[in-house]
């Protein structure tokens, strides 16, 4: 029985704050906020007074892309209050594979028997974030490759104005998708090292969040979704993606089309070709830059609802008329000219 009064809604949003799992807990928020005004301070020789007016410019978040990312983070809140008891567990994926294991393997190999157990904490901790890792670059870079995964995707990519809400801007399909990603990489992790591992298979853990997690997210992950354009040596951008080369992968600018998917290493930007270094002193436009041509392209750029949430089936409609009816003028096509292109 699906439970929505206020008073659960309520604690879904509040745990997003509160919660050290969490991308936008307030700790998080907080480390980044630091680290943005002392990049400004001490990189850009601004003022602090210059610096906070910068950082917490009105035109950035009361902007009309902005006030819909806050809208569209208590919907999708609610929405996922009504998905989940639907949705399939990890311990369902977990325990499947694990029985499967045992038809493979009926002796059950217990790999490392003889290791102490921070090691094996340690080895399960570093392959559970490079899985995840790897698999939010993968679905992200279809997201893009697929134009019907792209007619969803899209919503996150109309936002003008980047805020750490921004991460929540997505169309609930992606947010079901992702989550789906997320249970089969938890469950096969588990099943996989409990299987050959024991029961001490067991992450590392900072205040409940995986090591990794945590220090990528102290360290101003979300400055990912800002104005502050903070890039790394380029030597460490070719392990880690910095704030700067997210917002490139936002960009408007034809050069930045399709490039940087990586959440936390970029090293699968660079094994998949779609790398691209952070630029000196880069002033980016953000959003879905619309092709006028005389076929009168039909992007909508607005930022209601009807656009975010309804405007994708619309698309994906045109595009299953299209494969139905191999007539490829109302397919979307990726324009080698401009980023994102629907034709009609």
């Amino acid at each position: 029985m699906f439970d929505i009064s206020l008073t659960n809604i309520f604690t879904e949003i509040s745990d997003g704050f509160l919660n050290p799992q969490k991308r936008v807990f307030v700790g998080y928020l907080l480390s980044a906020f630091l680290i943005a005004i002392l990049w400004s301070v001490f990189m850009r020789k601004n003022s602090l007074s210059i610096s906070l007016k910068e950082i917490l410019s009105p035109k950035i978040w009361w902007s009309t892309s902005s006030k819909s990312d806050y809208k569209i983070f208590a919907i999708n809140k609610l929405i996922m209050l009504l998905l989940s008891p639907a949705l399939i567990g990890r311990l369902v994926i977990a325990s499947g594979l694990f029985y499967a294991l045992y038809d493979i393997f009926p002796s059950r190999p217990i790999i490392l028997a003889d290791s102490p157990q921070w090691l094996i904490g340690a080895i399960f901790t570093l392959c559970y974030f490079l899985f995840d890792d790897f698999a939010r670059f993968y679905v992200h870079r279809l997201m893009h490759i697929w134009p019907i995964l792209w007619a969803f995707h899209k919503t996150h990519h109309s936002a003008e104005t980047l805020t750490p809400l921004t991460v929540f801007r997505t169309h609930p399909v992606e947010m079901v998708l992702f989550s789906l990603r997320s249970t089969f990489v938890q469950g096969m992790s588990i099943a996989f090292f409990v299987f050959f591992m024991g029961e001490r298979a067991d992450l590392i853990t900072v205040f409940s969040a995986n090591i990794f997690v945590f220090i990528f997210n102290i360290l101003g992950s979300n400055l990912r979704h800002s104005h502050t354009p903070i890039a790394y040596p380029k030597s460490l951008e070719k392990v880690f993606i910095s704030p700067a080369q997210h917002q490139i992968h936002h960009s408007t600018d034809i050069r930045h089309r399709d490039k940087n998917f990586g959440v936390v290493l970029s090293l699968w930007d660079k094994w998949f070709n779609s790398f691209h270094h952070s630029e000196t002193k880069q002033s980016l436009k953000f959003g879905i830059t619309p092709k006028v041509d005389k076929q009168n392209d039909c992007i909508d750029k607005s930022h209601t609802l009807n656009t975010l949430y309804l405007r994708p089936f619309y698309d994906v409609t045109m595009i299953a008329k299209a494969t139905l009816s191999k007539r490829p003028r109302y397919f979307i096509k990726r324009n080698q000219n401009h980023k994102h292109t629907i034709n009609t």
